[in-house]
């Protein structure tokens, strides 16, 4: 290489100072680059056979240029200026392609490939372009609650370190919100970090709510250009909660019955269908004027008949915007005359009465010694039997647990009554002598005997039922004797005495008394009887009647017989007497 102090170095020294003008005719050639990565820059120029060497330079905003790299071609040797910002930056290859790694925006310039030879200068412009894909957007400073008619800020759409600056939507349910006057405010804006060049944008969007935007999704995007072109990124969803007024109040009753009877506690629940729902409401009670301010509850404890009726609730503020409910407290009253314990007498009349008062219909059950009766009891001359405890107890079906019982405690009180039988042992032996007694409470019985004779075994006693009862003895009496009974009991001592002849004297027999289910089967039996007869009497008549009608259409048709049928009759009757003659 020639001197510095030779024509051909004053030569290219010259060369590179007016490389502006001497530069090739090239078109701009662009590199586009993301952010960070690195930029790669094509010299785009054939080397010639001549080549000293090539540099890299770029222009500074006022035309200014800044070499570098450096590369000769003979010793193929790299050298790279002292530049601050491209300091172990950069790369120079054989084909003096330049790369610069870690992409910057101040990349952002236009670079220009110079090869030189001793009698030339041939330079390729390269426009560099950076992009940096901005953060993913999203809805930050939310309203904690929007409200319907009312023109408020929902939040910002802020989307970070973009480069260039990008463009931020938003949307509703995934449609696109366009300003609308009163209704849809949107406020653009965006700031560039000094220190990186980078882009923050920021959308505020101020909204008119209504309550077809409850559970609406909004979202916001940034459209941006890249490298390869434009592209979009989209926000998450937000769902604000929508505030809006009570259009209608609904009241019920706590907890859900099918009905309710007195003594139940029930609870009133208002609600409205607001948004947020109202916390406080006036609650308004059956015959009273003034309401009562309380919370959407209102208890009422132990309820009684006379609070059946209307219930309302309403707004604090808004009495016209109200609900109503009917409750009925049912009830069951039962009242049984006479009641508790009562003694009576033995043929004495007692009324009964078991009067129900209730809400709705009830039905009545009687029982007597936890047996079931038929009917309702009535004694219009009361017996021993009828004595026992009796229930009359009433329910309403449709009411849950609502119930009521009463019990009579009937005693049958008796003065003691005495009836002697006596009965001969087949064998001849020995003789029963049995003494009936009645009579409540249970009377004892004692025997005595006057005369001689001998008690063949101690006396016998039968179960006491409905106030009967009965002792025996067997003796066998050599001679005449008396049998005297005694029967004591709380109300009265009775005595009655039975003449018995000894064992070696016939006498006549006294039957034994029926007892209760004895009777029972005589009363059926002569029921039974009494049914067939009527049954006989019956047919009896009906075949009556039958004869009767034919004996008057037999009459009906003799009145039509001729005179051959007189003669007939005259003819028979003359037999007649022939036969008795020869007889």
């Amino acid at each position: 290489m020639a001197s510095k102090g030779s024509p051909s170095c004053r030569l290219v020294f010259c060369l590179l100072i007016s490389a502006a003008v001497l530069r090739p005719g090239l078109g701009w050639y662009t590199v586009n680059s993301a952010y960070g990565d690195t930029i790669v820059m094509p010299c785009r120029l054939d080397v010639p056979q001549n080549l000293m060497f090539g540099k890299w330079k770029y222009e500074k905003p006022d035309g200014s240029p800044v070499f570098i790299a450096f590369r000769s071609s003979t010793k193929k040797s790299v050298q790279y200026d002292d530049v601050p910002e491209y300091k172990d930056r950069l790369s120079l290859s054989e084909n003096y392609t330049l790369s610069i790694n870690n992409a910057k925006i101040s990349d952002e310039k236009r670079f220009v490939c110079m090869l030189v030879t001793e009698d030339n200068v041939f330079e390729a412009p390269t426009l560099v372009k950076v992009f940096k894909q901005p953060s993913k957007p999203e809805i930050v400073n939310r309203a904690a609650f929007l409200e319907t008619e009312q023109l408020k800020k929902l939040g910002d759409c802020i989307s970070r370190d973009s480069y260039p600056d990008g463009n931020i939507t938003w949307y509703r349910n995934g449609k696109v919100l366009q300003p609308v006057d009163g209704e849809v405010s949107i406020l653009f804006k965006k700031e560039i970090d000094p220190g990186t060049q980078l882009y923050t944008m920021t959308s505020s969007l101020e909204y008119k709510t209504t309550k077809s935007d409850i559970q609406m999704p909004f979202t916001c995007s940034v459209t941006y250009y890249g490298p390869s072109g434009q592209k979009t990124i989209y926000s998450e969803q937000a769902i604000f909660d929508i505030y809006y007024p009570t259009e209608q109040v609904t009241i019920q009753v706590l907890p859900p019955k099918n009905a309710i009877k007195e003594g139940d506690n029930i609870t009133l629940q208002c609600l409205g269908n607001g948004n947020p729902p109202p916390e406080e409401f006036m609650f308004y009670l059956p015959g009273q004027a003034e309401g009562i301010r309380s919370s959407n509850t209102y208890t009422l404890t132990d309820v009684r008949r006379n609070a059946t009726g209307d219930y309302k609730c309403s707004l604090i503020d808004q009495r016209n915007m109200a609900a109503s409910t009917t409750i009925t407290v049912h009830y069951l009253d039962l009242s049984l005359n006479p009641s508790g314990e009562v003694t009576k007498q033995i043929g004495d009349t007692l009324p009964v009465s078991c009067t129900i008062s209730a809400s709705r219909n009830a039905t009545v059950v009687w029982m007597k010694d936890n047996i079931r009766l038929r009917s309702s009891p009535s004694f219009s001359s009361l017996h021993y039997q009828d004595a026992g405890n009796y229930v009359c107890e009433t329910a309403l079906q449709e009411v849950e647990g609502l119930k009521k019982r009463e019990s009579l405690t009937l005693i049958v009180e008796g003065k003691p009554q005495i009836k002697m039988t006596k009965k001969t042992d087949p064998s001849g032996l020995s003789k029963t002598i049995i003494c009936h007694v009645e009579g409540f409470p249970k009377p004892a019985i004692q025997w005595t005997i006057t005369g001689s004779g001998s008690v063949i075994n101690q006396a016998k006693e039968s179960p006491y039922i409905n106030g009967r009862y009965y002792s025996k003895i067997i003796i066998s009496p050599e001679e005449n004797v008396t049998l005297t009974c005694t029967a004591e009991n709380q109300l009265e001592r009775t005595v009655n005495s039975l003449n018995v002849s000894a064992i070696s004297i016939p006498e006549h027999d006294e039957a034994d008394d029926i007892s209760d289910e004895n009777r029972e089967k005589v009363n059926d039996q002569a029921k039974l009887i009494v049914g067939i007869v009527v049954g006989l009497l019956l047919a009896a008549l009906v075949a009556g009647v039958v004869y009767w009608l034919y004996m008057k259409k037999s009459k009906t048709a003799s009145k039509h017989v001729n005179k051959d049928l007189g003669n007939m009759e005259e003819n028979k009757k003359l037999e007649e007497n022939n036969h008795k003659t020869e007889a």
